[in-house]
């Protein structure tokens, strides 16, 4: 007859082969996670699978990360024509007046010293718009521009000479005159000019402030004889 203390010995060899055993079959993970990028790195230090969906490849309102936003906005500057045609000839009318006005401003306003990022803006504007214009034709045409005239976002005035010149090729496609850019300020004046850097005081403008001039009595602001007070 087996004894307690026999019992007792079976069943902790028993338990020890089974933990033996889960052990091998499952070891345990050695792969740590950057806290700083959110990669999960392996025991050999080889980066593993840690994102459930890419991050090209986001779900449906998840927010993107930084990096990826980044990255789908440089792509999106380059991309094709999005806008059907419009064949409505009014409003494709009224829609190019309107844009060339908005263009045309935005360049007479540009910084005369852009620095490189307003540089960039400016240059990301104008490929933008050359894809999401509502006239899908239109943005072909402006797009074909864009190839022969790259944006100019030197300075004020390469930015606003170089939009006239291109609207003047589109105003010889469509047998319109061409415009005299050297007076692009007179006919696309917003009236938003800069505020002045200073204005003059009050005091400066009130006559009674006589205490500034000695030639004058400070009571009556009569002359003074020479020599008097």
């Amino acid at each position: 007859m087996i004894s307690r203390f026999s019992k007792s010995f079976f069943v902790i060899i028993l338990l020890l082969l089974l933990v033996a055993s889960v052990a091998l079959l499952h070891p345990p993970a050695r792969a740590h996670l950057d806290p700083w990028t959110g990669d999960l790195f392996g025991a050999g230090g080889v980066e593993e699978a840690f994102h459930a969906i890419p991050p090209s490849k986001t779900a449906p309102g998840a927010p993107e990360s930084p990096q990826t936003h980044i990255t789908s906005v440089g792509s999106s500057v380059s991309g094709g024509v999005i806008m059907p045609k419009l064949g409505n000839a009014t409003a494709k009318a009224a829609l190019g007046r309107a844009t060339w006005k908005l263009l045309h401003t935005m360049t007479l306003r540009y910084p005369e010293h852009p620095t490189l990022d307003e540089r960039e803006a400016f240059k990301s504007y104008i490929h933008l718009t050359s894809r999401l214009y509502p006239c899908g034709e239109c943005a072909t045409e402006f797009q074909a521009l864009l190839q022969r005239f790259p944006p100019q976002t030197s300075s004020r005035r390469s930015a606003s000479l170089w939009l006239c010149h291109v609207h003047n090729q589109v105003n010889e496609r469509l047998k319109k005159p061409e415009f005299d850019c050297a007076h692009l300020d007179d006919e696309y004046d917003c009236g938003c000019g800069d505020d002045p850097i200073a204005s003059p005081s009050p005091a400066a403008n009130d006559p009674m402030d006589l205490e500034r001039d000695p030639n004058k009595d400070e009571r009556t602001g009569a002359d003074l004889v020479k020599g008097g007070r």
